[in-house]
């Protein structure tokens, strides 16, 4: 099949590292890239795939006359046999043009798990709201990659008749266990094997909640000694200022690592000890859990989208906005790592084999497969609870 798959942009997040990751294990189908802005983060990894990228540039926010009918020809002249949009405005944008191009097989990819006033804008809210207007006209099928968020767009109002969902998938080979690997990323920074490494991969922003991990990060090293935390993402760098005022609050300016943006992800979760997602809000399917639990790297998460879904029995799972039962997860994790060795490593090892026995990039991929050929699979596809 001719697969064109339209997304608002490829900067850094989960909907564009898990559409790359389907173009890369997807050999069966011929693979076209179509991003409203630019090329962003994965642009270039995504043409060394095989896949092809065309960007539109228009600005962030900003439709241009020029950018929409370019897209509409492009879709009318070339006639992919499937369409696959990511998150809402190319759900709505893309959605349209394909059905006003001729286009029979729309689906919508929904990323999120809530939409709240004063979390989300006002425009990502109103996008979604036109979408569930939509949803029973435009898409063949509305892919949804966690139970919550299915869950949460049937209420909003979109045809629950289409809402499927298909769990974001990973490379183990990506993702490996190496201890090794994980050592010598420690000794590149100078940190000793004996200090407990807390670490949070995520950009700087308000649906992260940044300041639930830090509060939580300085319990604990309050309470034990040889404990550092490391954060990982876009803006999270000493020049930002507003986080420099939290680490100057919380006292954790010898305890804290801020290594913005990096590329050596699997070597950072091979040398953390523990991995916390601190979100508040907004999270779908958390790639990030998964990512370091393929690495055999256990994880405290708050209560957000499929957070618990992922971990189920091998890690700890918080209430959000909780910095005191984030601070008391991270203890007993560490508690377990120093005093009882043979339970962390079965914990380690379950904790890989799990992301593997459920979350592996073959399945996802072939269920994308089934999706775009039949356009309903009920075996291949959970279905949302339709209340």
């Amino acid at each position: 099949m001719k697969v064109v798959h339209i997304i608002s942009g490829l900067g850094e997040g989960g909907a564009e590292a898990t559409l790359y990751r389907l173009c890369l294990q997807d050999r069966a189908n011929s693979h076209t890239v179509i991003s409203m802005m630019d090329e962003g983060l994965y642009g270039e990894r995504i043409r060394q795939t095989g896949a092809r990228l065309v960007c539109l540039h228009m600005r962030p926010g900003r439709l241009s006359v020029s950018g929409l009918y370019r897209l509409w020809r492009l879709l009318r002249r070339e006639r992919h046999d499937v369409v696959q949009t990511w998150m809402y405005h190319a759900d709505l944008v893309g959605g349209v043009l394909a059905r006003l191009a001729g286009v029979k097989r729309i689906f919508w990819g929904i990323r999120h798990s809530t939409l709240e006033p004063g979390k989300n804008s006002r425009s990502t809210i109103l996008v979604a709201r036109l979408c569930a207007w939509l949803s029973s006209l435009v898409p063949t099928s509305i892919i949804c990659c966690a139970q919550n968020a299915a869950e949460t767009h049937r209420q909003l109002g979109y045809c629950p008749d289409k809402l499927r969902v298909i769990p974001n998938g990973y490379d183990m080979e990506l993702f490996p266990l190496s201890p090794a690997r994980g050592q010598a990323w420690r000794q590149s920074l100078g940190i000793p094997s004996e200090v407990s490494l807390i670490g949070m991969i995520g950009r700087f922003n308000p649906q992260k909640d940044h300041y639930n991990f830090l509060c939580g990060l300085a319990g604990v090293t309050r309470a034990r000694g040889n404990v550092a935390g490391v954060l990982v993402g876009d803006g999270l760098k000493e020049s930002n200022a507003k986080l420099m005022a939290w680490v100057g609050e919380l006292g954790l300016e010898k305890h804290l690592f801020l290594l913005g943006q990096r590329n050596d992800i699997p070597d950072i979760l091979n040398a953390l000890d523990l991995h916390v997602l601190s979100s508040s809000f907004g999270e779908g399917f958390p790639n990030v859990v998964a990512e370091a639990m393929a690495c055999g790297t256990p994880c405290v998460a708050t209560d957000v989208g499929d957070a618990r879904l992922i971990i189920g029995e091998v890690g700890w799972v918080v209430p959000p906005r909780c910095s005191a039962a984030l601070a008391d997860a991270m203890a007993q994790a560490l508690e377990e790592a120093r005093h009882t060795p043979h339970i962390w490593h079965r914990r380690r090892l379950d904790c890989r084999q799990r992301i593997a026995s459920h979350y592996s990039l073959g399945r996802m991929a072939e269920a994308y497969n089934r999706a775009w050929k039949s356009g309903c699979d009920s075996q291949a596809l959970a279905v949302a609870d339709r209340g």
